[in-house]
């Protein structure tokens, strides 16, 4: 695939705060297309979980940069799951332990890795079409991308969705100290002096507090089709 190819394959970014439903929207809306997947979240996870395998310190700046930049990694939508595979293996429980956790934030610090990811991440548009879901897909990664998602909900309707994620996960949570994280975290993303979080200038902000996730999903196929980039699918 030329380089022509590559850059002309359109791409959907969704962004937003943790909570909004990019994740599940992302991957029904990339099944449903039958287009490519990009968790961009997921990355610096897998760079850690890929170094611990590899004996590869994580304070090891310039191997983990060379890891990084050749991840081999496929994300896949599955009846609306998320599969994760790295070098052909499902890892998709592994990157969610504590301790890939704990590693990916201090990779995720390293600034020749956050590079390394930048271009790889860029790697994944390819034809027919890519869908990005991430903080900075429509802002940094992807800056010309013909459609441009934010979406966001309220605060209380995030902590009540994450709890009852966590609910039927089997985990017991305090709903209230859910909205304290969220409202933390929102404050810190969207202040900080680094990739703030927030919309692209040109990106169409989609609240999903009082919308289902199928009506999200038929909303984009709608924005898409209107900008003409569904030819073919």
């Amino acid at each position: 695939m030329s380089d022509h190819d590559e850059h002309s394959a359109p791409v959907l970014t969704i962004d937003g705060p943790g909570g909004a439903g990019k994740g599940t929207i992302s991957r029904l809306i990339a099944e449903r297309l039958g287009w490519h997947l990009l968790d961009s979240g997921s990355l610096y996870r897998l760079t850690a979980l890929s170094a611990i395998g590899k004996g590869i310190a994580l304070d090891d700046e310039p191997a983990l940069a060379a890891l990084a930049s050749a991840l081999d990694v496929v994300f896949r939508a599955e009846n609306g799951e998320a599969v994760v595979e790295l070098e052909g293996r499902d890892v998709t429980r592994e990157i969610r332990t504590e301790q890939v956790g704990n590693s990916a934030s201090l990779v995720a610090a390293l600034p020749a890795v956050r590079q390394a990811l930048l271009e790889r991440q860029r790697d994944f548009r390819q034809a027919p079409g890519l869908v990005a879901d991430g903080r900075d897909m429509g802002t940094v990664v992807f800056v010309d991308a013909p459609l441009k998602i934010f979406l966001t909900a309220s605060a209380e309707e995030r902590a009540r969705r994450r709890h009852l994620q966590l609910r039927e996960a089997g985990v017991d949570a305090s709903l209230s100290s859910l909205l304290k994280e969220i409202q933390a975290r929102d404050d810190r993303d969207t202040q900080r002096s680094v990739a703030p979080l927030v919309p692209a200038d040109d990106a169409i902000e989609l609240d999903t507090t009082r919308l289902s996730i199928p009506e999200v999903v038929d909303r984009l196929s709608e924005l898409l089709s209107r900008k003409g980039l569904l030819s073919g699918t």
